[in-house]
C-alpha cells in the first residue's frame, strides 16, 4: 500500500462520517412531540447517544474497501483481524448505549477481540498475553474521556495522527490504513461533537476508538525494528488516557467511592471547576496529549534521544498531582447543632436537647412511683403540709378536698400546682 492509498481512504473516511453525521444531526433537530419532561423525543435522545455509530460505519467502511481492493497485502490478516475485533466492539458498545450491560461481559467481549487481534498477527503467547491486556486497559482508558463535548474526539485525532506518523516511519503503510481512517473518520465527526454537542461518541464511537489505537499501537510495535525504541515509544502516545483513568482511580479510592460509579471526577470536570469553559477544556486536553505524542513519535523516528520520553511522563504526573487537589465531589452536610433543630436519635428525629420518647414500660413505671415520691400537701383540714419529706402520709396522697393526687405527666412536663391552704 502507498501513501496515496492511504490519503485515499482518509479522505472517504472523512466524507462518508460527514454525510452520515448530517443525516443524524437532521433527525436529532427535528422537531417532535414533547412526551418527555426534556422536550425531546426518546428515539430522537437516542439517536444523539448513539451518534458515534456514524464515525464507526465511516471508518469501517473506507478501511474495509481498501482492503478488499488489496491495499494490504502484506499485512492483511492482521488490519483484517484489527478491523473485525473493532467493529465487534463497537457492536457491543452499541447494544450497551440503548440498553446497560455489565461490566464484565464487557470485558469478556473486548478480551475476546483483543485475543483475535493477537491470534491474526502471529505474536508469541508471551507477547500476546501483554497486548491483550494493554488493548483492553487503554480501550476503557480512551472511553473514559467521552465525559465532555470534543474531548475524546479532539485526543483520538491527535493520538491516531502520532501512529499514522509512527507507521509511516517505520515502513508498515498496510498498518497505517485504521490510524488514517481513524484520524479522518473522527476530524468528520469532531463538527458535530464541538460543544455543545448535537452528537455523541457514545460507547459505541468511544470503545471503537480505543481499541483501534490500542491495538494500532501494539501492532506497530511488534513490527517495528528492533533497533527502534518502539517499546518505550509507542506506550507513550496513551499518557493522557492513561492518566485520566489513574487520576479517577486515585482520587475516588481516597474518598471511599466505587470505581465503576462513574461522577464529576475527571481532568476536563476538574478544568472545568478552576473556569476553564467547555471548548478550553477539549482544546487544553489536545495540546496536553499533543506533547507526548510529538515526543513519542519522534524518539520512534530516532531523531530524539528515548530518556527525553521522561520529561512529557513527569509533567503529566506533576499535572495529575496538582489536578488532586481540585475539588471534585460535594463536601458532606454537617448535623445541624443549633437550638430547635432536628437530630437522628434512634432512627427517630426529635427536637435537640430532649429527651428521647420513653417506651409504654417506662411510662408505667415512672406513673406508678411518682405518687410515692410526691408528699402529701394536707392530710386534713389544718393540718400542715409536709415540707423537707418530713411528715409524709403513710397511704397516698391526698388533697385538702380528700381526693388523691395526680402524678405528673411522663413528659416531662411540671406537676399541677398544690391547693391552698383553707383559711
Amino acid at each position: 500500500m502507498n501513501v496515496l492509498g492511504i490519503i485515499a481512504s482518509g479522505v472517504a473516511a472523512l466524507f462518508i462520517t460527514v454525510a452520515l453525521a448530517k443525516s443524524a444531526r437532521r433527525v436529532v433537530l427535528r422537531p417532535h412531540v414533547p412526551d418527555e419532561p426534556g422536550g425531546r423525543a426518546p428515539r430522537a435522545e437516542a439517536l444523539r447517544r448513539t451518534g458515534g455509530a456514524t464515525a464507526v460505519l465511516g471508518v469501517g467502511a473506507a478501511a474495509g474497501t481498501a482492503l478488499w481492493l488489496g491495499a494490504a497485502d502484506d499485512a492483511a490478516g492482521s488490519v483484517a483481524g484489527l478491523l473485525a475485533g473493532a467493529g465487534t466492539v463497537a457492536v457491543l458498545g452499541l447494544v450497551h448505549d440503548l440498553k446497560p450491560l455489565w461490566v464484565a461481559l464487557r470485558l469478556a467481549v473486548q478480551t475476546a477481540a483483543a485475543v483475535l487481534v493477537v491470534c491474526l498477527s502471529g505474536m508469541s503467547p508471551a507477547a500476546g498475553v501483554l497486548t491483550v491486556l494493554w488493548i483492553v486497559l487503554v480501550t476503557n482508558a480512551f472511553a473514559l474521556l467521552d465525559h465532555v463535548d470534543g474531548v475524546l474526539t479532539a485526543v483520538g485525532v491527535v493520538t491516531a495522527t502520532g501512529l499514522l506518523a509512527c507507521a509511516v516511519v517505520g515502513g508498515n503503510l498496510a498498518l497505517a490504513l485504521l490510524p488514517a481512517t481513524l484520524a479522518a473518520g473522527l476530524a468528520g465527526f469532531l463538527l458535530h461533537n464541538w460543544h455543545p454537542a448535537r452528537l455523541q461518541l457514545g460507547a459505541c464511537g468511544a470503545q471503537f476508538t480505543g481499541f483501534v489505537l490500542a491495538a494500532s499501537g501494539a501492532l506497530i510495535q511488534a513490527a517495528a525494528p528492533s533497533g527502534r525504541a518502539a517499546w518505550a515509544a509507542l506506550p507513550v502516545l496513551a499518557t493522557v488516557a492513561l492518566a485520566d483513568t489513574a487520576l479517577v482511580l486515585i482520587s475516588r479510592r481516597r474518598a471511599a467511592r466505587s470505581p465503576l460509579r462513574d461522577t464529576d471526577d475527571h481532568i476536563a470536570h476538574r478544568l472545568r471547576r478552576v473556569r476553564v469553559t467547555v471548548p478550553g477544556a477539549a482544546v487544553l486536553m489536545a495540546l496536553w496529549a499533543g506533547v507526548p505524542v510529538a515526543t513519542g513519535t519522534l524518539v520512534h523516528a530516532q531523531l530524539l534521544h528515548p530518556a527525553l520520553l521522561l520529561l512529557p511522563l513527569a509533567g503529566t504526573a506533576a499535572a495529575v498531582f496538582a489536578l488532586l487537589r481540585v475539588p471534585a465531589y460535594a463536601p458532606s452536610r454537617p448535623a445541624a447543632s443549633s437550638p430547635g433543630s432536628f437530630r437522628t436519635t434512634s432512627s427517630r428525629r426529635v427536637p435537640s436537647g430532649a429527651a428521647p420518647a420513653r417506651t409504654a414500660a417506662a411510662r408505667h413505671a415512672a406513673a406508678s412511683t411518682a405518687g410515692a415520691a410526691i408528699p402529701a400537701a394536707a392530710s386534713a383540714p389544718g393540718g400542715t403540709g409536709s415540707a423537707s419529706g418530713k411528715g409524709a402520709s403513710k397511704g397516698a396522697a391526698r388533697t385538702a378536698g380528700g381526693h388523691p393526687t395526680v402524678p405528673p405527666p411522663p413528659c416531662g412536663c411540671p406537676p399541677p400546682p398544690r391547693p391552698r391552704r383553707p383559711v
